[in-house]
């Protein structure tokens, strides 16, 4: 049986009530988002509260966590209540298309999506919410987005490869411009498998760059992905 909680170097994480437990994605995209500019965050479908809590941890930022299903809210807002940054996060159970923060705008949205759109889906109704987008569609992610995105702010978020260049596609048709990829293989030889992807409102030629996270034996874990994360993992 899986534990309860997962330990960090500053924060521990409870996951028994949530659907999906702590993983490389959300770690991922928590170590890589940037951050240059970002007062106000927004973390759209929180779960643990994970991103959340590596955002504190990485600046001073006030940040607001979204998170639909009931058990996961309870256990996220008991993550963050148990942090030291738990006066700057604000954990709320509501979905995106709920959500009304009246006139605050964000400088920042991450999201750790539902993106198994064409997979077989779990028969457990929580991780199919958590994993595939019968709660939260492409085009109510991206509404949402430009609803609550500040100016001169970005979107951030991780996808598997393929779900992430049809996003990229789709966001330009609301004014969403993909400037910066990460991607990340597992092993030096394995295809891309997930994007890092960085939208603004401003078009740019898109950088990109190259993450590998393992040498080839399990758990030979490459320098890059060592220095990424040595903040965050107890083993590093």
């Amino acid at each position: 049986m899986a534990n309860s909680f997962f330990e960090f170097k500053q924060f521990k994480i409870f996951q028994d009530r949530c659907a999906f437990k702590v993983g490389t994605d959300g770690v991922l995209l928590g170590a890589c988002a940037d951050l240059a500019g970002a007062g106000k965050i927004l973390d759209i479908g929180t779960g643990t509260g994970l991103i959340a809590l590596m955002l504190a941890q990485r600046c001073d930022a006030e940040i607001t966590a979204i998170e639909p299903d009931r058990g996961s809210f309870e256990q996220a807002s008991g993550n963050v209540r148990n942090s030291k940054w738990h006066k700057r996060i604000r954990v709320i159970n509501t979905d995106l298309q709920s959500f009304d923060p009246g006139v605050v705008r964000f400088d920042l949205i991450v999201t750790n999506p539902p993106f198994f759109t064409d997979s077989l889906r779990n028969p457990d109704p929580g991780k199919a919410a958590a994993r595939h987008n019968v709660t939260l569609n492409t085009d109510e992610l991206l509404k949402g987005v430009v609803r609550l995105l500040g100016n001169n702010a970005s979107f951030q978020t991780i996808m598997p490869y393929a779900e992430g260049n049809i996003l990229i596609a789709e966001a330009g048709e609301y004014g969403l411009f993909c400037n910066n990829i990460l991607k990340i293989r597992p092993l030096p030889a394995s295809p891309v498998r997930r994007l890092i992807l960085n939208f603004s409102q401003n078009q740019l030629k898109p950088a990109e760059k190259f993450l590998t996270i393992e040498y080839g034996k399990r758990h030979n874990f490459t320098e890059e992905y060592i220095n990424l994360t040595k903040d965050f993992y107890l083993k590093f």
